[in-house]
């Protein structure tokens, strides 16, 4: 790995999100969005780091012990890709995602995941403030519906949107799926600058 390689960074792409009691969800394509992506990534050999959220509440179905912790089909990682575990929203908190990425010269990377409002935007927003050059791909997270703080319902597509909004351009810039393809598709002919 080198200062050059964008890396792909998915989150919590786990069975435990396709539990009915997460509520309404946007982007129902997400997950083709991500696999595509992931696909590309391993085609050009670029690296990949998988994070896997570790709940530590026994009731949810992201904890080690529910069959939701499994990740979605199609996205186990492979044996030269990096697995990082995480107990909060942030992949960099508890964990040694920064310091690895450090490591190995890492100033790139490209975001795909769940949940949108979540885990995707406390990393992202993370990453950004740690000096990383960021991308989101906006048509490969998605989140649910939720309830504001002052009792309305909010619909999880204005959620994805506004999470995006707020992340772009400052934190990271937000593209889409086919663009960041295209992008790493032309990687070792030189298209991408570090």
């Amino acid at each position: 790995m080198t200062a050059t390689n964008p890396v792909l960074v998915l989150i919590d792409v786990q069975q435990g999100f396709e539990d009915p009691a997460w509520g309404e969800r946007n982007n129902p394509h997400a997950e083709v969005q991500m696999k595509r992506v992931l696909d590309t990534w391993r085609k050009q050999q670029l690296p990949v780091i998988h994070v896997q959220h570790a709940s530590t509440n026994p009731q949810s179905p992201l904890h080690p012990k529910q069959p939701g912790f499994r990740f979605k089909q199609g996205f186990d990682p492979l044996d030269d890709e990096y697995l990082v575990r995480k107990h909060v929203n942030s992949s960099f908190i508890g964990t040694e995602l920064d310091s690895y990425l450090k490591a190995n010269g890492v100033e790139t990377l490209v975001f795909v995941g769940l949940t949108t409002n979540h885990c995707m935007s406390t990393t992202v927003r993370m990453a950004g403030n740690l000096g990383y050059r960021s991308y989101v791909l906006h048509d490969a997270t998605a989140c649910f519906d939720a309830v504001s703080f002052d009792g309305k319902h909010v619909k999880a597509e204005n959620l994805h949107y506004a999470a995006l909004t707020s992340l772009h351009g400052e934190f990271a810039t937000v593209v889409s799926t086919e663009d960041m393809i295209k992008t790493i598709q032309g990687f070792k002919q030189g298209a991408i600058s570090s």
